[in-house]
């Protein structure tokens, strides 16, 4: 976990704000345990001044959350917020009663904090799409960090076919969703909302390209449209273009998220792994749905 500070703060009072549940005797285990780096250095004193732009990591905290107890594995939380790593096939949010992260980890927030807390959507990603998710603790929280969302960072990696004409580059276009619920590119602004997606080649893998993707605005279906007008459609993404010869998981996976807290205003950085064998295409079929 990576925290970029705000607002300069002696650094155990720092460590405090980040685990407010915790004695002071544990933070200061944590200090002493040589696992919080400043700038990619290893800091223990107590009274070590944070400046404006600092990074600080905590590499291992050995404080313990509901991690262990989640349905979902816990990337990051406080008391204000939630980040978990998402898996594919699952919606973030529901209305018709399927199952949904939010109804879970709502479940599961209410059950360990005697009914306080539930988790709020403040963005989304597809049911098919994996990797950080961000739920505030209350419909307050929520609505706070949605104010401040264009200073969020969102990145992702892309499985795609083919190789893209130039190795980066941005797409931009205004998107429109018709009656059966498939988004469109246009590039008249009245016919949609505006959509802006840089891509930069990552390498090859066989017949397909890696991508690091970079969103500004957070529209549905945003990558995988932008990427079919690039004529490289996702991989398993089977409603924009992808090859229906096989069923495959849809190769898209949000790996990092940075976003102001909604109380501190510090900078978190969260990040997910690639999930495993997601450069591993089957020429079969892999049961995916």
């Amino acid at each position: 976990m990576k925290i970029t500070v705000v607002k300069k703060a002696a650094l155990f009072e720092f460590l405090q704000e980040q685990y407010p549940d915790s004695p002071r005797t544990r933070v200061k285990k944590l200090l002493q345990s040589g696992t919080v780096l400043v700038n990619n250095i290893p800091v223990s004193l107590h009274s070590y001044k944070l400046n404006t732009g600092d990074i600080v990591e905590i590499v291992k905290s050995g404080i313990k959350t509901s991690k262990a107890s989640s349905p979902f594995p816990v990337l990051y939380e406080d008391k204000e917020v939630i980040v978990i790593d998402k898996p594919a096939g699952i919606s973030t949010s529901s209305v018709d009663g399927s199952r949904n992260v939010r109804d879970e980890l709502s479940s599961f927030l209410r059950d360990n904090t005697k009914g306080t807390e539930r988790a709020w959507v403040v963005h989304r990603l597809d049911k098919e799409v994996s990797g950080v998710l961000l739920y505030a603790k209350s419909l307050e929280l929520a609505e706070t960090i949605k104010e401040r969302w264009e200073e969020t960072e969102k990145q992702y990696y892309a499985l795609v076919e083919g190789l893209p004409v130039e190795p980066e580059g941005t797409i931009k276009s205004y998107l429109k969703e018709d009656r059966q619920q498939k988004v469109f590119s246009s590039k008249d602004q009245e016919k949609g909302k505006l959509a802006i997606t840089d891509y930069k080649v990552l390498r090859q893998v066989k017949e397909f390209t890696l991508l690091n993707i970079k969103t500004h605005t957070g529209r549905k279906n945003q990558i995988r449209v932008h990427m079919a007008d690039l004529g490289c459609p996702i991989v398993g993404d089977r409603k924009y273009g992808a090859s229906a010869k096989y069923i495959r998981r849809v190769r898209l996976h949000a790996y990092s998220l940075s976003f102001p807290h909604p109380v501190s205003g510090n900078i978190i950085s969260v990040n997910s792994r690639m999930p495993e064998k997601f450069l591993v295409v089957k020429e079969g079929d892999e049961k995916y749905k």
